[in-house]
């Protein structure tokens, strides 16, 4: 068989399916008649076909489905995360920025790099910010791996993470924050971008 051409199966397959032509059927009797490893082939079709045809005849007892279904393992009854994405795309949307967000954040919140806010009157001394005396700052001051002292005059926020701030006699007329804790970083971040956010819309 494995040197008959592959047409003389097809042939077989159009017969057991009852749709062969006659010119088809001709050439697979006569084929047949001389190739007894195509015959024993076309045997074993038959019998299959024949079987299945049988085996479709063949009703399941009263109530069969049912109990089957009864001792089948509870599903678990839980929403899939490719269909919770696809129902809410505006929330997967969110959630996956906040992850992005948090993911960078994180990292940047691990890095132990001195920055501060560019104002002109600060004076930096190695990682120590200093607001001199008699000098006015206006707008907001965030140190990042230092500290900062303020000896004049802030008009705006100052934020210090990571550090320590200092003053005596200073006058600042905005909100004071001090950062130690990574949570509270990661909120004021987040309050940031929303404060960010809002104003694209103002």
């Amino acid at each position: 068989m494995s040197t008959c051409p592959q047409f003389i199966v097809d042939y077989m397959h159009e017969y057991l399916d009852g749709d062969i032509s006659r010119d088809h059927e001709q050439q697979l009797k006569k084929h047949l008649q001389m190739c007894p490893d195509c015959r024993e082939h076309m045997h074993q079709l038959s019998d299959t076909i024949a079987f299945v045809k049988s085996a479709a005849q063949i009703t399941a007892p009263p109530h069969f489905e049912e109990q089957v279904m009864k001792r089948l393992p509870k599903a678990k009854n839980r929403v899939g995360v490719q269909k919770w994405f696809r129902r809410h795309p505006i929330l997967a949307a969110v959630a996956v920025f906040c992850l992005f967000m948090s993911a960078t954040m994180l990292s940047s919140y691990q890095n132990d790099e001195f920055s501060v806010t560019k104002q002109p009157n600060l004076v930096v001394d190695g990682q120590t910010v200093i607001v001199p005396a008699g000098e006015v700052v206006k707008g907001d001051i965030v140190v990042k791996n230092g500290d900062l002292v303020v000896e004049g005059e802030v008009d705006g926020n100052i934020t210090v993470i990571n550090g320590q701030y200092m003053a005596s006699t200073a006058v600042v007329t905005g909100q004071i924050e001090e950062i130690d804790e990574m949570f509270e970083w990661l909120w004021y971040e987040m309050k940031d971008m929303a404060n960010d956010f809002m104003a694209l819309f103002k």
